[in-house]
């Protein structure tokens, strides 16, 4: 809940979270306690016969979650509050098209409508009760917000941000053009598989460089450049070795440790790496030069990715000067077209492009390097998209980005 209202995603009154404990009974958020000052102990027990344990009561729409739980014993935790974007769903009676991209989809499974309730009554407890019921992962309020189930809170809680982040491009996106959603089969995700590495002790450059990437990692998620989801970093080690970020590890918890050390087709630590290795692996195969690499889908910049509008960087000097062009390649899949894709990465040219229904792939030479031009991309991106309602955008003219390219020294 403290992430969810850091990040606005809900507000001081609004929102509810539980946890069905394997004893029957279900831990819920209190009615009428700061959401954005809760503690533990502020958290209610209510057990299957009604009994209470607690300083507060359970929240006012505690019904719902407990009906929700009778009809999908395979949930174990719910998300309910009210961010925006979804709101904006929920008002306009609409539902997200999570084909926007790929990982999206996979995290969020179906995504259904529930018809109006009074918070609180019986009726809205039915209707969404009913709505999972009948096979639904996250749940659209109309006029109200979203309820969504996991199989623990963490799975329901990155349901919910990635359904938002979703909503939050999809709407950036409207603004741009129409909308370009994946086919069937474009949704679906290969994972490439390693060996494993045998253990070996890390050298000081390789605690550095973990550390370094769980910072910048942390920072672009405290950012809102990346979603507990989505997002890979790493970090050349050696000429055929480079440490990257894990697959499926929440983004904000990531810990040194847990950095995976990628050398040809193994992997240390026993987990996988990002499903991006194979395509990180490429780009530092070819470019000797590149040290770190960040594939990252930041909502601003994402509307580009879903739209055929093209992300022009002759905006002001620092778009040109940090990110030169970013051009934006068609759909290509990560892992099976890795090696098209690395083809298309200059370092000096294009250390930056965007994917089609993927989102930006960044390099540099450092870590600090690729993350100030994931910055500045969404940075230029928002900047182009506030400036929509204000009239045409006026680019640098030509003889400007010749003078920055002999000022700066750029190819």
């Amino acid at each position: 809940m403290q992430r969810i209202y850091r990040y606005r995603m809900t507000t001081t009154s609004g929102g509810n979270l539980s946890i069905l404990d394997p004893d029957g009974s279900i831990w819920i958020t209190p009615s009428r306690v700061d959401k954005g000052a809760l503690t533990p102990a502020d958290i209610v027990r209510v057990w299957p016969d009604d009994r209470r344990d607690g300083a507060h009561p359970p929240s006012s729409e505690f019904p719902f979650h407990r009906e929700i739980y009778r009809r999908r014993p395979d949930l174990r935790a719910i998300v309910h509050a009210h961010p925006g974007a979804l709101v904006a769903f929920s008002i306009c009676r609409q539902i997200p098209d999570t084909r926007l991209q790929s990982h999206v989809h996979e995290v969020c499974g179906r995504v259904a409508i529930a018809p109006y309730a009074c918070p609180g009554t019986q009726a809205l407890g039915d209707h969404i009760a009913e709505t999972f019921a009948a096979g639904a992962d996250c749940v659209l309020l109309e006029n109200h917000g979203v309820v969504i189930g996991g199989r623990d809170l963490q799975e329901a809680f990155q349901r919910f941000e990635t359904l938002e982040f979703a909503a939050q491009t999809l709407i950036r996106a409207a603004t741009l053009g129409r909308v370009q959603t994946l086919k069937p089969e474009q949704l679906a995700n290969t994972v490439p598989t390693f060996k494993e590495l045998p253990p070996q002790p890390p050298s000081n450059e390789e605690k550095d460089l973990r550390n370094q990437i769980c910072r910048f990692v942390q920072r672009g998620y405290q950012q809102r450049l990346l979603i507990s989801t989505a997002g890979s970093f790493s970090a050349r080690l050696g000429r055929d070795e480079f440490l990257i970020t894990p697959r499926r590890r929440d983004r904000l918890e990531l810990t040194p440790r847990g950095i995976v050390r990628v050398r040809g087709d193994a992997a240390s630590n026993g987990r996988g790496p990002s499903r991006t290795a194979r395509l990180h692996a490429e780009i530092y195969a070819r470019h000797p030069e590149v040290g770190a690499i960040i594939n990252a889908q930041p909502a601003h910049a994402s509307a580009y990715c879903v739209t055929a509008e093209p992300l022009s960087t002759h905006t002001i000097p620092e778009s040109f000067v940090v990110l030169n062009n970013a051009p934006k390649l068609p759909f290509r899949r990560i892992v099976e077209d890795a090696a098209e894709i690395a083809a298309e990465i200059h370092p000096a040219k294009r250390p930056v492009v965007l994917i089609a229904n993927e989102g930006a792939l960044v390099v540099g030479r450092t870590i600090l390097e690729a993350f100030d031009r994931l910055e500045v991309l969404e940075a230029t991106a928002e900047a182009l998209l506030l400036a929509k309602p204000l009239g045409p955008v006026v680019h640098m003219p030509s003889s400007a980005i010749d003078e920055l390219k002999k000022v700066f020294k750029i190819a």
